[in-house]
């Protein structure tokens, strides 16, 4: 049995085998959880609602809701002669439209929500025409340019996750949720800017490309609820299912710090970074707004062998460059403009060779989706301002898994830019710039940006990380 491609995408429907639900309910007896109820709110076919009714002996109910109806026959046709099926009730249901608080009234402090909530993004939802999502509202509370640059896109599971955590907040209780590794981490930090009654909060990595073939950091997340008991936000993270020692992580300063150890013989670097860190230029045009220099002039993502004066040509490192270590490799950056929402229409009488260029294709700019270019002048960028044309720059890439900072100096008499995956301060003079580098790369500074790095995400390290970092002080 299986849905359609796109039915499996806009549900994130990623059934969880059976031998991984007995392993994680096993590991929550471990723990000394031992539930009077059992919530299962996406049950899919059970997988969750057969190893909590053999591993919770003494449960009172198992409730497993799912809003595909084929998979609940599979299940209902699956216990028919499980000793326990007189305690285990099952309702078709959406989660996004159930009313959680009345299924759960009367269940006190020992009710414990466990499940696999959809592993998909609202924009993975939206490009696919879903309709499986919570009613619109900006929840993250993100705004501005955050809002429609991509920062308040979320995984479904977040929203969701959100909705339990508001439940077992007022009456106590337990979740375990399979969740991605970087979901878990921003609920927990939800958690604590809420000041929920939170006493107790695990992660224990799993491995993802063995049990769901998916390539991503995944987890169980386990947090418990007691509104009379002192909140607690430090947790750990165990490095599988199986480890028993783990790592103790924690909150400070309204951060997530994955070192706490680091961050206490570091903390007197934290405040303000003496400039802003900054991303990259970002045109959303690979193929056109960039070149590498060929005999004939310069070629661009298209192939195109094309004529443009030098006067907004810069030479260019993308992310990888600055992370490898690569020398620069002629690659030019086209930038047509020196401050966001600078007219561009000069332009054309300046440089009518690179007009005509931008002109020949404007079907491809002008297609550029973001509404940040569609409210600003024709063929803008962005990532650009006083400080993108210092010519020295102190630059990381925010993709690698290291924290490997790079000394950049002008090329072909011009200062660099980079691709909007590096990270970057600049400076009028090497001097000031090496001074900074000294800084930066200290065993202080790196000791405290470390703390609060999360190697396992995608993107680990981040401006919010970068700039609460005064190496000044040193």
């Amino acid at each position: 049995m299986t849905y359609a491609k796109n039915n499996r995408v806009e549900f994130g429907d990623f059934q969880t085998p059976y031998d991984l639900a007995a392993v994680v309910c096993n590991r929550l007896a471990a723990m000394g959880l031992s539930p009077r109820v059992v919530v299962e709110p996406t049950c899919g076919v059970g997988a969750f609602v057969k190893a909590a009714a053999n591993t919770f002996l003494n449960t009172e109910s198992i409730r497993g809701y799912e809003i595909n109806p084929t998979y609940l026959e599979v299940l209902k046709n699956e216990l028919v002669d499980h000793p326990a099926k007189e305690k285990i009730r099952l309702s078709n249901a959406d989660f996004f439209s159930t009313d959680w608080d009345a299924e759960l009234e009367g269940v006190d402090g020992s009710v414990l929500v466990i499940g696999n909530f959809p592993w998909v993004t609202n924009s993975t939802q939206g490009s696919i025409g879903g309709t499986n999502l919570p009613g619109k509202s900006n929840f993250l509370g993100f705004s501005g340019f955050d809002a429609i640059s991509g920062k308040s896109n979320f995984d479904i599971s977040e929203w969701m996750l959100i909705v339990v955590l508001s439940l077992l907040s007022k009456s106590g209780g337990s979740l375990a949720m399979l969740v991605k590794t970087a979901v878990a981490r921003k609920i927990l930090s939800h958690a604590e800017r809420q000041k929920q009654p939170v006493i107790r909060s695990t992660i224990a990595k799993i491995d993802a490309k063995k049990h769901f073939n998916a390539s991503v950091d995944a987890c169980l997340l386990v947090i418990e609820f007691d509104p009379a008991a002192p909140a607690s936000y430090d947790y750990v993270i165990f490095e599988s299912l199986d480890d028993l020692v783990g790592q103790k992580v924690g909150h400070r300063q309204g951060m997530t710090v994955s070192d706490l150890d680091s961050f206490a013989a570091s903390e007197f670097l934290l405040g303000q970074s003496p400039q802003k860190w900054r991303s990259g230029v970002k045109h959303d045009a690979s193929a056109v707004m960039e070149f590498t220099r060929c005999d004939g002039g310069y070629v661009n993502g298209l192939g195109e062998v094309v004529q443009l004066e030098d006067d907004y040509l810069y030479p260019l490192l993308k992310g990888s460059d600055i992370g490898s270590g690569k020398n620069w490799r002629e690659k030019f950056v086209l930038v047509t403009q020196r401050t966001v929402g600078e007219d561009t229409s000069p332009i054309k009488d300046a440089a009518p060779l690179t007009w005509a260029y931008l002109l020949a294709h404007s079907e491809q700019l002008d297609a550029r989706g973001s509404t940040i270019y569609a409210k600003n002048p024709r063929f803008s960028i962005f990532g650009v301002g006083d400080y993108a044309f210092r010519p020295w720059r102190i630059a990381i890439c925010g993709l690698y898994k290291h924290l490997r900072f790079r000394l950049v100096a002008p090329m072909a008499g011009r200062p660099v830019m980079f691709d909007d995956t590096a990270y970057y301060v600049s400076f009028d003079t090497e001097e000031e710039a090496r001074k900074a580098l000294t800084a930066i790369e200290s065993a202080p500074a790196t000791g405290l940006l470390s703390s609060l790095i999360f190697w396992d995400e995608k993107r680990p390290i981040k401006t919010s990380i970068l700039n609460v970092l005064d190496w000044t002080r040193l």
